[in-house]
């Protein structure tokens, strides 16, 4: 079990890679007229410049080589690349043709998978207060199940495949930017396969489509690597179950987002699900907070 003093230092980080992640349909408005499949390559062209330049300003050139040189930990990046590169063109995917529910859904049910994972391959456990929360939080997904199933599969593979992302990089012998630099090494060849086959379509490249375009394609990279270095420091620090319910911040955010901003219409299956998964967050939050007070009266 993590200190609590550890579980204080990774909650800052996990919060701000929620508030981008959060924000990220507003950011997606910006660049509506590129192909999913194209934004994803340019995320990732656009995302390793980047870390390079932060290992040379951190001077992190000494862990980036042990780890190229640590092949389990290569071959370890290879799947997280691998499920975050899916799980991105997921989301960018559902956005652009209307489903910010089923974006939104895909996070909340993420936390039970984390959850799960923890429990099943980590060894952690849960109290009795949040086992309950996790039995609300699936019987919300069953009615969803049950109701929205056009989407549904859109959702469970954008849980499932974040939720092993997670898992891969929180036990992977890799820091933060040392494995988003190297799954982003993993992953250009591909990207640039697909951004130079885009190029050669009639409608051409995104970044010939103006400035603003350009621009706002460039922009993912930093979009990109700030939440996922955020994200990979608090897991490093944080109980994986813990860190899993934190992951109902940004697809609250982004529900707010789909209701507000986007007016998609919110179907009953999708409403009885949130009403139950906000009711097992506050649960599981509630037992949190009750643990720490008797940690800090003992």
């Amino acid at each position: 079990m993590k200190r609590p003093q550890t579980i204080r230092s990774g909650l800052p980080l996990a919060l701000g890679a929620h508030a981008i992640w959060g924000s990220m349909p507003l950011y997606l408005l910006l660049v509506q007229s590129v192909a999913p499949l194209e934004f994803v390559a340019w995320r990732l062209v656009f995302t390793l410049p980047l870390c390079l330049v932060l290992v040379m300003v951190l001077r992190g050139w000494g862990e980036l080589h042990a780890v190229l040189r640590n092949g389990r930990a290569v071959l370890t990046l290879f799947g997280s690349a691998a499920m975050v590169a899916i799980n991105w063109w997921l989301y960018v995917w559902a956005i652009h043709n209307g489903h910010i529910y089923a974006a939104s859904l895909g996070y909340y049910i993420l936390p039970l998978m984390m959850m799960l994972l923890g429990l099943a391959v980590l060894g952690e456990r849960l109290t009795r207060r949040q086992w309950a929360a996790v039995a609300l939080a699936a019987l919300g997904v069953g009615i969803l199940a049950a109701g929205a199933l056009t989407t549904m599969w859109v959702s469970v593979a954008m849980a499932v495949t974040f939720g092993l992302y997670g898992l891969l990089r929180k036990t992977v012998a890799a820091g933060p930017l040392a494995g988003l630099t190297v799954e982003s090494l993993i992953l250009l060849p591909i990207a640039l396969v697909i951004v130079i086959w885009y190029a050669r379509e009639p409608a051409g490249s995104a970044l010939t489509q103006g400035w603003g375009v350009a621009l706002a394609v460039a922009w993912s990279g930093p979009m990109t690597a700030v939440p996922l270095m955020l994200f990979a420091a608090a897991a490093r620090r944080m109980p994986y179950t813990v860190i899993g319910f934190l992951q109902f911040i940004s697809p609250t955010v982004v529900f707010i987002l789909g209701l507000t901003v986007f007016g998609e219409e919110l179907r009953p299956a999708q409403l009885g699900c949130y009403i139950l998964i906000w009711g097992a967050a506050a649960l599981f939050s509630w037992d949190l907070l009750q643990g720490r007070k008797a940690k800090a009266a003992s």
